[in-house]
């Protein structure tokens, strides 16, 4: 299936020279198993050896290249002292300074009367001149060869710079000349580099700017890495737009009677995202279509409305939830709105047992339940529907592409609509859901009030804690959020458990916490007892962060918010400001603020955009970060920074798209040429939905 001239470069990393089984594995872990994966390990930095002055101007901190002749060996009197080896040219000494020597090594490396040639960091120790563990030792002939620039690698621990960088330059010159793939016109615009020279010359540094993200070489590889992703993308749509899919055309009478009932008007942008919904529903292709609005934009009436479409049409509906403490909100609200029409709903999850569970799976299988919510749990073998034919996957990053396949295989041609509350930036919604058509929710809805937001030190803990008690006075309910110690749920834990208790010496048994480690049942007793009222501060690590609607809570805490993202304050932030009542959010920092910290900060206080919100986040952390490296279903680039390389994103996506278009399976030489490039970054699994050709 891989095209033969990739074979070199899909060889384990084992297969080059100085990588046995210990450091391959190292090397494995650092980069990847292949040989083309060092390819895509660029340098963070370089080290520059043609500075090469003799040891009199050799100055405190440089490093240098110095020709010298070896003057006498010095081994120390204490074996804990360095061993030393005096060194001369005509302007003065230096010593050669070695801890631990193997003493064969050394005088065969250094011996006495003769020249060499060494290469490392200068420093001065009693007024001479010194380098300790010298980089290089090369006689003159030999150092004619030496690297004087060398590319600097991020390692991992246990692995040395030397076999990494003598792995990397074996792979680079393994690289293959490939058949052009990029539109030729384009890269003669740019000035870039065929792809294996601009490998050579990303692997090959002369200066420190060399190895910026934009340079000629570094942009045509960032190019190509987006190019396949934007190309697998565009695969992924097609291959899914053949599926046959069936039209769902509801009469709108219960819809209408859905939308007379509800206690809020629909905004303009819950209309308009409703509208493409049902219209892709309509349409006799399958729908895959994300939903995206901020926390309390209202998705979920948006989602139960478009279920309603299917109803309408005597078929059933589902959406799938990732944890059951939003399943249950999902539910909550979808059995309010249902019930006010007669439409039964059920929640499945993994509590419900015995009895009532087979109730549910028995309504499914009749079609006696037209709408279910749940967890996994529906995701089971046994959980079998009459008429799939329409299903709501939420907050889609938290789940893989196979969660969603699963879902739809429990119907005939299911319409799918995945939902975020993440507010996304463009750049990575388009790297990581360009094979899905975009509604977004832009809008709170009627009746919301802005959020107040302060910054406040966490010096003045017991002026906020005598608020508090004041606000509480008045009716107001309080999350109070511990801080992200680190990626530590104990400490995580620890945090909230200290400011429990020191939050109870004030309001007694009016506080509640919860955080990951309870069990299910006993987080949603607290939960409870918060949203009746019996409990006025609910203390919290970040599971509240997503799921969670009590409009009675107006005050949020969170506790050294200077640790915590962006994205991540505003989600806590929408925890509150669910009703007509004014609400406030106060972000306690701790110590001096740095750059970042005050930016972030500065950020959350001045909107309440959550799209503007994610943009910034992007700008400040980079992409690896803003929805957290673990989630599933983001892209992983090497080669990619989104901020200096968004503007080579939209070209590439309209070259993909453009390329399929002209050529649907590839065939042309250029789609040959465009295979490569999908096997080439790993994409094998959509080049094998291609016809062979």
């Amino acid at each position: 299936m891989r095209p033969k001239i990739l074979f070199p470069l899909f060889a384990p990393v084992t297969t080059l020279p100085g990588l046995g089984p210990r450091l391959g594995k190292l090397v494995e872990r650092l980069a990847g198993p292949h040989v083309v994966d060092l390819l895509w390990h660029v340098p963070s930095g370089i080290i520059d050896r043609r500075f090469a002055p003799r040891i009199a101007e050799a100055p405190e901190g440089r490093i240098a290249t110095i020709t010298l002749v070896v003057d006498a060996h010095q081994p120390p009197r204490n074996p804990r002292s360095p061993y030393k080896v005096r060194c001369r040219d005509a302007t003065g000494f230096l010593d050669l300074v070695f801890f631990h020597p193997r003493l064969d090594y050394l005088l065969k490396a250094l011996p006495p009367g003769e020249t060499r040639v060494v290469s490392g960091r200068v420093e001065h120790f009693g007024g001479v001149a010194q380098i300790t563990h010298p980089d290089y030792i090369a006689t003159p002939d030999e150092a004619a060869g030496l690297q004087t620039v060398e590319p600097i690698y991020p390692l991992t621990t246990g692995l040395t710079p030397r076999p990494l960088a003598r792995a990397i330059r074996e792979a680079v010159a393994r690289a293959p000349e490939l058949p052009e793939w990029a539109d030729r016109a384009w890269i003669e615009k740019n000035a870039w580099p065929r792809w294996r020279a601009a490998v050579r010359a990303v692997h090959g540094p002369t200066a420190e700017a060399d190895i910026a993200p934009d340079t000629a070489a570094r942009n045509r590889l960032a190019y190509d890495e987006l190019l396949a992703n934007q190309l697998a993308l565009a695969l992924v749509r097609a291959s899914h737009r053949r599926l046959p899919g069936r039209p769902i055309r509801g009469d709108g009478a219960r819809r209408r009677r859905a939308v007379e009932t509800l206690p809020f008007t629909l905004t303009g942008s819950q209309r308009q995202a409703l509208a493409e919904i049902v219209s892709d529903m309509e349409a006799p292709s399958r729908m895959l279509r994300l939903l995206q609005g901020d926390v309390g934009s209202g998705k979920t009436v948006v989602a139960f409305l478009a279920m309603l479409n299917a109803v309408e049409c005597g078929a059933q509906a589902a959406l799938l939830a990732p944890t059951e403490i939003l399943a249950r909100q999902h539910h909550a609200t979808i059995e309010a709105l249902a019930g006010r029409i007669g439409i039964a709903t059920a929640l499945l999850t993994g509590r419900e047992r015995g009895r009532p569970r087979e109730a549910i799976l028995d309504g499914l299988r009749s079609g006696a339940l037209p709408i279910v919510v749940g967890t996994h749990a529906i995701l089971q073998e046994e959980v079998a529907f009459r008429d799939l034919a329409f299903a709501v996957v939420d907050e889609q990053h938290r789940f893989g592409v196979q969660q969603r396949v699963a879902l739809g295989a429990k119907g005939r041609a299911v319409d799918v609509l995945v939902m975020s509350a993440t507010p996304i930036p463009r750049t990575l919604m388009m790297t990581a859901y360009g094979d899905l058509d975009l509604s977004r929710l832009t809008e709170k809805p009627a009746g919301r009030r802005p959020i107040d937001t302060r910054t406040v030190p966490l010096s003045r803990l017991d002026e906020v804690v005598a608020g508090l008690v004041r606000a509480i006075a008045d009716g107001a309910r309080v999350y109070w959020v511990c801080p992200l110690v680190e990626e530590s749920e104990a400490a995580d834990l620890a945090a909230a458990t200290e400011r429990y208790a020191l939050l109870q010496t004030t309001f007694g048994d009016r506080v509640g916490l919860v955080h990951g480690r309870l069990k299910g049942t006993e987080k949603d007793a607290v939960m409870h007892r918060f949203a009746a009222g019996a409990i006025d501060i609910l203390v919290a690590t970040t599971v509240i962060e997503v799921g969670v609607d009590v409009p009675e809570a107006t005050i949020m805490v969170i506790e050294h918010a200077d640790r915590f993202g962006l994205a991540q304050l505003h989600q806590l932030r929408g925890r509150i400001g669910r009703s007509d009542r004014p609400s406030t959010c106060i972000l306690l920092y701790g110590g001096p603020l740095g750059e970042t910290a005050r930016a972030r900060l500065s950020t959350i206080r001045e909107t309440d955009d959550g799209f503007r919100i994610a943009e910034e986040d992007l700008r400040l952390r980079g992409a690896g970060e803003v929805l957290g490296t673990r989630q599933s279903g983001l892209p992983v680039f090497r080669l990619v920074d989104l901020a200096a390389h968004a503007e080579l994103l939209a070209v590439a996506q309209d070259d993909a798209r453009l390329a399929l278009e002209r050529d649907p399976d590839l065939a042309s030489d250029r789609g040959q040429a465009l295979r490569i490039l999908l096997y080439l970054f790993a994409r094998d699994a959509v080049a094998q939905t291609l016809r062979a050709g």
